[in-house]
């Protein structure tokens, strides 16, 4: 057991994790030790770029402890939450490691995040400060800062990473170069505290935080990069906002660094920038979301694209790859395709470079680890015969066993004995592969993106002209899933329209990504023979309206 513990935080029992330390799964190292062996190793070597900075080691390492002496200076100290709110840029990674350095919580948000997101998760965590951007495409994340910490009384610092040391910032923001001090004496961690928390999908709005150690994610880290065959030769391109767990560990740049690779940032996902990055920066490896992945490989088959290739490995996760675009994703890009099946709590399944091309098209991997348990079982707990479809749950070294402070969340979401139910039904297939068939919530996945069907539900029924709401997921070739809202006018004579619920969901202060895609006025739901709104029917509704049209 750790000396002291996260108040809110559930550790492994005390015989599991002896148990992995004796493993080596856990070996005592945190994040900074990390960076501090890296930058010692080979300091000259390049460890984060982008279109304005080339960092070797030695001064990502330098820059990490003088923003951390400074961060102390300013009065954040270890255990304090703070909200990272940036997008890929180097700014980024040296922010984190200072934190992680200090003893402090990054809170990992995402750029899309806005009031709506922002204010529950700064109070579900009692961030003491957030670091954020000043206007970057066009939005001030600077005010949006400002906005939240009237509304949390925990919030008392803003710190701006900007381009312009000239910029206006709101009153009580600083210019996060104001302390980038002389790098000074550090505190001593133990590799067994939590160094962050991470963001669930909540299933009301309030969001479900993930308390990860440095010595359960840096297992994640290593066994992601050993497995994704990593070295020094790497070259990660960030694509995706780096706050999510898939660019940030599987194997993401955390793994790159650790394998005394190269970390790449791209400021968008788009195929024209990140394919002019590829050849700039020669990169080797990346992730993509499916709709990414399509929209790269339909540029890729015009043609006269940049030189791609360095590019060796092309990672799709975050939500299901269907079969027919896995089989393009090689052709095109001139690329192995590597199908990855995660979640932020823990468990991350892959499929192997070396694997045939039938289980690398058809299934989502199996579980990177041997550590790793994973059990598909019906609805009372009972395990499914092979090839059965079930319910996933899982335990292991880097799974956690309970949410930051969340009693209620716990109780839904682990066994008694610690397994955790992932919300995934799955296929486990003799070889161990998985093949995920969905998702057992009222969830949608949109491009990768979790959305709640009740939190949205929620915004939508303070709409004065609807009387009731239900949100469901319907199939997208694109998206994977798109979003549908079926609502039921308060004034049959004067109905909702796509347009002016989108305007009035945006007008609520909630990330673009929840915004319905489909407007359904219904004057009823339809229901189960035990009372409960049909979604089937409603599903059935959509397909039938669409076949007429």
């Amino acid at each position: 057991m750790p000396s002291t513990v996260l108040p809110g935080f559930t550790p492994w029992p005390e015989a599991a994790a002896q148990r992995y330390r004796e493993l080596g799964c856990w070996t005592g190292e945190t994040f900074g030790d990390v960076l501090t062996a890296r930058a010692a190793a080979t300091p000259e070597a390049i460890a984060v770029v982008d279109d304005n900075h080339r960092w070797t080691y030695a001064e990502l390492d330098r820059r990490s402890r003088s923003l951390a002496t400074g961060l102390a200076r300013l009065g954040i100290a270890r255990r304090d939450r703070v909200l990272v709110q940036l997008p890929n840029r180097a700014e980024f990674v040296e922010t984190v490691f200072a934190l992680f350095r200090l003893g402090a919580l990054p809170v990992f948000c995402l750029p899309a995040h806005r009031q709506a997101e922002l204010v529950p998760i700064a109070t579900a965590s009692a961030a003491t400060a957030i670091v954020t951007s000043g206007v970057h495409q066009r939005f001030d994340y600077a005010a949006l800062a400002d906005s939240i910490r009237v509304q949390v009384d925990s919030l008392h610092h803003i710190l701006v990473v900007t381009d312009d040391a000239d910029a206006a910032l709101p009153q009580g923001a600083r210019d996060i170069a104001e302390f980038r001090d002389e790098p000074g004496e550090l505190p001593a961690l133990d590799a067994s505290d939590v160094a962050f928390l991470q963001l669930s999908g909540g299933s009301t709005g309030v969001p479900k935080l993930i308390p990860r150690t440095h010595d359960d994610y840096l297992f994640s880290v290593r066994r992601s990069a050993e497995v994704c065959e990593l070295g020094p030769d790497t070259v990660y391109l960030a694509t995706l906002p780096i706050a999510h767990n898939f660019p940030m560990s599987s194997p993401g740049i955390l793994g790159a660094l650790w394998a005394g690779g190269t970390v790449a940032m791209t400021p968008d996902p788009t195929p024209a920038t990140a394919f002019a990055a590829i050849e700039k920066f020669g990169v080797t490896i990346t992730g993509l979301v499916p709709p990414l992945a399509r929209l790269w490989v339909e540029r890729a088959e015009k043609g006269g694209t940049p030189d791609l290739s360095s590019l060796r490995v092309v990672q799709v996760g975050g939500a299901r790859c269907q079969e027919e675009l896995a089989r393009r994703v090689g052709p095109a890009l001139g690329v192995t395709l590597q199908q990855v099946f995660g979640m932020a709590e823990g468990l991350v399944c892959y499929t192997r470079l070396d694997d045939p091309i039938d289980v690398v098209i058809a299934t989502q991997g199996r579980p990177m680890s041997e550590y790793d348990e994973v059990k598909a079982v019906d609805d009372d707990g009972n395990e499914v015969p092979p090839g059965t479809d079930g319910n996933l749950i899982t335990q292991g070294p880097y799974t956690i066993r309970g949410y930051y402070d969340n009693a209620e969340a716990d109780a839904r979401s682990f066994t008694a004995d610690g397994w955790y139910r992932t919300g995934d039904i799955v296929r486990i297939r003799p070889d161990g592969n998985l093949v995920v068939q969905g998702r057992a919530g009222d969830w949608v996945n949109r491009g990768g993106e979790k959305v709640s069907a009740e939190e949205l539900e929620a915004h939508l029924l303070e709409h004065p002209g609807i009387r009731d709401a239900i949100i469901i997921g319907t199939p997208d070739p694109v998206l994977g899933q798109r979003i549908s809202a079926f609502v039921q006018p308060v004034d049959p004579e004067n109905k909702p329209t796509l347009t002016t619920v989108r305007a009035f969901v945006r007008g609520r202060g909630v990330a673009a990504w929840k915004m319905p895609d489909a407007v359904v006025v219904v004057d009823d739901f339809p229901e189960t023979g035990v009372g409960k709104t049909s979604r089937k029917e409603l599903r059935q509704l959509l397909a039938e309206r669409a076949a007429v049209s």
